[in-house]
């Protein structure tokens, strides 16, 4: 019982630091739980900028479990929050395109996602085509989509659901910015914010996103985590939207509906995706020389998109595998990861927070097995590679 009366404090206070701090109370803890947040507008948190899907098709199977577990949890949302709860979940498949050089091993991926308990499905060009007559599949040899558990959502709105919850709850939201760790005797005992004072805890949650290296690089900890631009274009054009899907393509461009347009992106080639730290520009070139032709080669009636806007957000990459970090430190046990998911880490918010809260709560991981995720493998380097990254 000790443990359940400790002092929780989690740094960062989006998404997934919010849905930890939910889960904990969940879960039963009846102790102390103190969000930090340096910035509680969230103007420029990787949350409130995200495109905010979520989706089965991964090539790591913990993944595809965490994914089944959000897209439960999205898909029950008013019975955790009440009827005006509304997250305006969409639950319509990723239609994901390969080359005619990827058939074999996309169709012994899904195989696996199926496995797991994906509701997924390979279609080959000619299938592709009749279900999306405005795809052009005249040079590609696969498309995989799911009929359950894969969309999009308001992520703004399931943070606030989450936060507004954990507070009645008695959680407490600190407006801070976490400096360091307070270490000794092999355990951290607090967190010091810039302003001087020192939260003590007996558990840490690293939940900083982009700036969680900086947090554990105060005790000596290399954390390969960075941020990493995105940027996300709202576009109208004349394409009948009804049933168009979370749509990635060989390029790497993706579009989905979103308002009474789309939105749209492109994945960068690793080599021209630097840190970004303090870049929140759009790369509005990224529009004319790489996205939009993409674009219209795959989808012929986008060639007459309008531009409505754009704006930029980071992922926090994990430079190692591109897969989540999440549990304790294997040589600080109250030091708990939960950071650098790549790109995934709001779909994944809900079976993170759930995770930590039963690791600290109950001492092990139980509804999912999250260890695959845990920090060893980021201290030894030996990676855990997810292979479906976009």
């Amino acid at each position: 019982m000790a443990r359940k009366t400790e002092r929780v404090v989690i740094v960062g206070g989006a998404i997934v630091g919010s849905m930890v701090a939910y889960f904990l109370r969940e879960t039963g803890f009846s102790g102390g739980i103190i969000v930090v947040e340096r910035d509680p507008t969230y103007q420029r948190s990787s949350t409130a900028l995200s495109a905010a899907a979520i989706r089965t098709q991964f090539g790591t199977p913990v993944n595809i479990h965490m994914s089944l577990f959000g897209a439960e949890f999205f898909r029950t949302i008013k019975d955790r929050f009440g009827s005006d709860a509304d997250i305006g979940f969409i639950e319509r498949g990723y239609l994901i395109l390969g080359g005619p050089e990827s058939v074999s091993a996309r169709r012994a991926g899904v195989e696996m996602q199926r496995r797991e308990g994906a509701d997924v499905v390979a279609l080959s060009p000619d299938e592709a085509h009749a279900r999306f007559p405005w795809l052009n599949v005249e040079d590609i040899g696969i498309a995989t989509t799911a009929g359950r558990s894969e969309g999009w959502f308001d992520a703004w709105s399931l943070m606030s659901l989450v936060r507004s919850a954990a507070r009645a709850r008695g959680v407490e939201y600190v407006r801070g910015n976490a400096e360091s760790l307070e270490f000794s005797g092999g355990r951290l005992t607090g967190v010091r914010l810039s302003n001087g004072t020192v939260l003590e805890a007996d558990w840490i949650v690293n939940a900083a996103g982009a700036n969680s290296a900086a947090l554990v690089r105060s005790i000596g900890i290399d954390l390969p985590v960075s941020p990493r631009k995105r940027t996300v274009f709202s576009i109208k054009a004349p394409v009948d939207r009804t049933d168009f899907p979370m749509l990635f393509d060989t390029s790497g461009a993706w579009i989905r509906p979103e308002g009474e347009g789309f939105i749209c992106g492109i994945a960068l080639a690793e080599e021209d995706d630097p840190d970004a730290t303090g870049d929140f520009e759009p790369s509005h070139d990224l529009l004319e020389n790489a996205l939009w032709p993409a674009l219209a080669h795959r989808v012929p009636a986008l060639e007459q998109l309008r531009v409505e806007r754009a704006w930029a957000g980071h992922y926090e990459v994990n430079a190692l595998d591109h897969n989540g970090i999440i549990g304790s430190h294997d040589k600080i046990p109250n030091l708990v990861f939960a950071t650098g998911f790549s790109g995934h880490g709001v779909m994944h918010s809900p079976a993170t927070g759930r995770g930590v809260a039963e690791l600290i709560t109950n001492g092990q991981f139980q509804t999912i097995d999250l260890s695959p995720l845990g920090f060893e493998r980021i201290r030894t380097g030996v990676p855990l590679h997810e292979t479906v990254v976009f």
